[in-house]
């Protein structure tokens, strides 16, 4: 068996966490590989232990059997586009505030030697693909777990979109944007914006209008077969900007859509609890309320 430790090094300061699971882990015979879920640069991780080699993400990915988060829900977003892309279910140790996503909690470590034991269940997660597309060509590529965001950015005016579900207007946008989710993501910026809680297991796509200045501009939720497009009209002289699981901005131009529709893959993770999502919502939120 090999496990791939991935830990976010601005939350797992001098990578502790992962460093325990290792040795808990090789102690019981299991491989393990470090990789960082993003690019880092090595000057701002400080006295790293010499002993630790950190890996290419991807290449590990190849042969390995589990993925081990010591983050956030942010770190989770990083590692879930390479590990779906190879079918390697993930686990979420949080370190972070709330930790949707993250099944254990840094106290509970011990409880990763039941991937070796098999005392886990699988539960997969929805994902977008979103793409750019201008002139008929495509411009950017990406996949979403949380979102596709389409805000006018951080200048103090309104932008005009347009969105379709199957070449069909369901609605037209005049605010700060428009939030695209998975229900993964439904409890992310969706949430925030006024858009429902939908249970994560769901497969669904989440329109949630941000700040809308018209009545009619309501969250929807639509079917997973959907192809959306959401259109920054021609005659609009505004940029908008398009971000992915809060990455970095791509520029939207008029006449350019943001087309979104459900991946043929999904993210695999990892759940030792039955717990329940009613009573696990609640209790992160009332968490975040007092942070």
């Amino acid at each position: 068996m090999k496990i791939i430790l991935c830990p976010n090094p601005f939350r797992d300061k001098g990578l502790n966490a992962a460093k325990s699971t290792e040795r808990l882990l090789s102690a019981a015979g299991v491989k393990t590989e470090y990789c960082f879920p993003f690019p880092v640069d090595k000057s701002v991780l400080g006295d790293l232990d010499p002993s630790i080699q950190i890996r290419d993400l991807k290449t590990e990915l190849a042969d390995a059997d589990f993925l081990v988060c010591f983050g956030g829900d942010g770190t989770i977003l990083h590692a879930a586009k390479d590990a779906s892309a190879f079918g390697v279910p993930i686990i979420g140790v949080n370190m972070g505030s709330v930790g949707f996503m993250a099944e254990l909690e840094q106290s509970e470590l011990l409880q990763l030697t039941r991937l070796i034991s098999g005392e886990y269940t699988l539960e997969n997660r929805m994902l977008l693909d979103v793409r750019v597309i201008r002139d008929g060509r495509t411009l950017f590529r990406s996949t979403a777990l949380n979102d596709a965001v389409v805000t006018k950015g951080a200048v103090a005016r309104v932008i005009d979109l347009q969105v379709f579900s199957d070449k069909v207007l369901v609605a037209n946008i005049f605010g700060d944007g428009v939030i695209m989710a998975t229900p993964t993501g439904s409890t992310a910026y969706s949430l925030s914006a006024g858009g429902p809680i939908v249970e994560p297991t769901a497969e669904n796509i989440i329109m949630t209008p941000i700040s809308a200045h018209t009545i009619q501009a309501k969250a929807m939720v639509l079917d997973k077969s959907r192809l959306i497009d959401v259109t920054v009209p021609k005659q609009s002289r505004k940029m908008a900007y398009l971000s992915v699981d809060g990455g970095k901005a791509f520029k939207l131009f008029s006449g350019d859509t943001v087309q979104v529709s459900r991946s043929r893959r999904s993210l695999c993770l990892v759940k030792f609890f039955e717990k329940s999502f009613y009573e696990l919502i609640n209790h992160k939120l009332e968490r975040r309320n007092h942070l």
